[in-house]
C-alpha cells in the first residue's frame, strides 16, 4: 500500500498543466519510454486533444451479460481477427500463423453521435463499447475506459506500481503487399522475447467510438504474460507483433470467441492473442 501511495504522489507531483501537449506530458511522465506507434498515430490525427476526449460514457444500454462480459451469439462468424488466438505452446521459432494486421478503429475523423444511424454497424460497435465500459471488472481484475492519454498512463502506473514502464504496440517494420490481406507469417529465429516482469501486464484495447476510447485492464500478477514476436510474411512483410497470453481463463465467459476458435474449455490452458496495431501493452521495464 505504501508503494502505491508513493507512485500516486509522484503522479500528482509531476503531472503537467492542462496546457501540455501529449508529447510534453509523455516526456514528463515517462522520460525513458519511447512513445509507441499506436499513440503516435493518434497524435497525427489530433485525436488526443483533451476537449475531444471529454466524453461521458455513462449510458443506459441492454445486452446479454455473463459475469461482466458481453456475449454475442454469432461473434464467431463475424470475427475477422479470429486467427489472432493461439496457444502459448505454439509460440516457437518457425511456427506459422495465418494473420491479417488491421487496426480495430478506422483512424477516421471524429464523427457526431447524431450522424450515427440506429441499428447500423457503427451504432452496434458504439453500443458494444458502452456496454464493456459500464460492466464491472471480473474478480481480481482492474479496468478503466481511458478517454485521455493521462488516464491511460496513470492507470498503468498505479496498477503496475511504478513509473519505470514501457509501452508497446504491434508495428509493421517492412511492407510487401497489403498487410490487411490475410497471409502466412512465420516466427523468425530468435524472434520471441518476453516483455513483462513478474507476469504483470496492462493492456489497452482501442474501442469503436466517435471519440478515442481505450479499454484498459489488468488481471494482476501471475495471470498474464506479454511477448514481442518477430514475424516474417510469405511475401516478405516483416512485423514486430505484440502478443499477450492469459494464463488463467477460468472466469471468462464460457462462450468467449477464443474457446470457440481453439475448441477448448475455459481454465484448461493458457490462451494467447496477437494485439492489433492500435492497441497498447504496458509492462514494467526489465
Amino acid at each position: 500500500m505504501n508503494h502505491l501511495l508513493s507512485v500516486l504522489a509522484l503522479i500528482i507531483l509531476i503531472t503537467p498543466t492542462h496546457a501540455s501537449t501529449p508529447q510534453v506530458y509523455w516526456h514528463a511522465m515517462l522520460p525513458n519510454a519511447p512513445m509507441p506507434r499506436a499513440i503516435l498515430d493518434l497524435i497525427s490525427f489530433d485525436e488526443l486533444d483533451k476537449d475531444k476526449f471529454n466524453v461521458d460514457l455513462r449510458y443506459e444500454v441492454d445486452a446479454l451479460r455473463y459475469n461482466g462480459q458481453l456475449y454475442v451469439e454469432d461473434q464467431v462468424h463475424d470475427a475477422p481477427n479470429a486467427t489472432l488466438f493461439f496457444f502459448e505452446k505454439d509460440l516457437n521459432p518457425g511456427s506459422k500463423f495465418d494473420l491479417q494486421f488491421t487496426k480495430m478503429t478506422s483512424g477516421s475523423p471524429l464523427i457526431s453521435r447524431s450522424q450515427v444511424k440506429p441499428m447500423s454497424i457503427t451504432a452496434y460497435a458504439m453500443n458494444k463499447t458502452l456496454v464493456e465500459c459500464e460492466m464491472p471488472a471480473l474478480d481480481g481484475e482492474s479496468k478503466l475506459c481511458a478517454t485521455s492519454l493521462e488516464s491511460m498512463v496513470e492507470f498503468s502506473m498505479m496498477n503496475l506500481g511504478t513509473r519505470d514502464l514501457q509501452a508497446s504496440s504491434t508495428m509493421v517494420k517492412k511492407k510487401s503487399g497489403d498487410v490487411k490481406v490475410k497471409k502466412t507469417y512465420s516466427v523468425a529465429p530468435d524472434g520471441v522475447r518476453v516483455l513483462d516482469k513478474d507476469e504483470l501486464v496492462v493492456v489497452c484495447h482501442s474501442e469503436q467510438y466517435p471519440y478515442t476510447v481505450f479499454y484498459c485492464h489488468t488481471t494482476g500478477k501471475g495471470k498474464s504474460k506479454a511477448y514481442t514476436i518477430a514475424l516474417e510474411g510469405n511475401d516478405g512483410t516483416k512485423v514486430e507483433a505484440i502478443a499477450v497470453c492469459h494464463l488463467d481463463t477460468s472466469k471468462w465467459n464460457p462462450k468467449h470467441l477464443a474457446f470457440q476458435i481453439l475448441k477448448v474449455k475455459r481454465g484448461r490452458v493458457p490462451i494467447c492473442h496477437f494485439m492489433p496495431e492500435d492497441n497498447v501493452t504496458w509492462t514494467i521495464k526489465k
